[in-house]
């Protein structure tokens, strides 16, 4: 049986990318096999004749399964910019069905898979859908990156409070200090503690070379585990 999870973010830049790399070596310690995905990617660079985004290259490394790259990151756009304007200027549309059919086909490669969003939850994907109808067409349940820094309660709880206005499920919620100076932290992660009804997975301390297969020892295996269980 293949477990999910979306991992969303309060915003863009917050490192959902390095939350979903250090489940993924975490899950993976545990002895499952794992795997990454990235539906819509909007930036990359021209490496060796091929064109490379950084957060699909990463969520790749961390994986433990080979998965062809067409499934990993169905719509890559060089341009780093909204994505929907990015598939505007690139002449396509970003199709959910088309993702939901390269998500079926890795749940059934792996026993973990993590699919992370782009830019926050309500980022448009297309003119009438975004980031958010991608995790209800998925079902899948959410694990929120909340990037620590001043303003991070209001954007957290108003993550929170879409999350719940579209049915989906908020699994847990991982604290990063993209900050590494934001006054009162502690303060600001009791408030959020006590306004999200979901457990705190992981904090992940302001790091200077941050290297998601040392953070995976961030996460406590009996919250992986219950993660598992639902």
């Amino acid at each position: 049986m293949s477990h999910g999870f979306f991992i969303a973010g309060t915003d863009t830049h917050i490192g959902k990318t390095l939350v979903a790399a250090a489940l993924l070596h975490a899950y993976a310690d545990l002895g499952y096999r794992v795997l990454g995905m990235k539906p819509v990617a909007a930036g990359a660079e021209l490496i060796d004749g091929v064109w490379v985004n950084e957060d699909v290259a990463m969520l790749r490394a961390a994986g433990n399964v080979q998965a062809a790259p067409a499934l990993l990151n169905p719509y890559l756009f060089r341009e780093a910019i909204a994505p929907h304007i990015a598939a505007e200027h690139k002449g396509v549309r970003i199709e959910i069905p088309r993702i939901r059919a390269a998500y079926d086909e890795l749940a059934a490669q792996a026993e973990v898979v993590l699919v992370e969003g782009v830019g926050g939850l309500l980022v448009p994907l297309s003119e009438h859908k975004d980031a958010a109808d991608l995790a209800v067409a998925l079902n899948l349940p959410l694990i929120l990156v909340v990037g620590m820094r001043l303003g991070c309660i209001n954007h957290a709880l108003l993550t929170v409070e879409a999350i719940a206005a579209r049915g989906l499920k908020l699994a847990g919620w991982v604290a990063n200090r993209v900050d590494p100076e934001m006054a009162a932290y502690e303060e600001n992660l009791a408030a959020l503690v006590r306004r999200i009804a979901a457990p705190l997975l992981a904090e992940i301390p302001g790091l200077t070379s941050p290297d998601p297969d040392r953070m995976a020892a961030t996460f406590a295996p009996k919250k992986l585990m219950a993660l598992l269980a639902g």
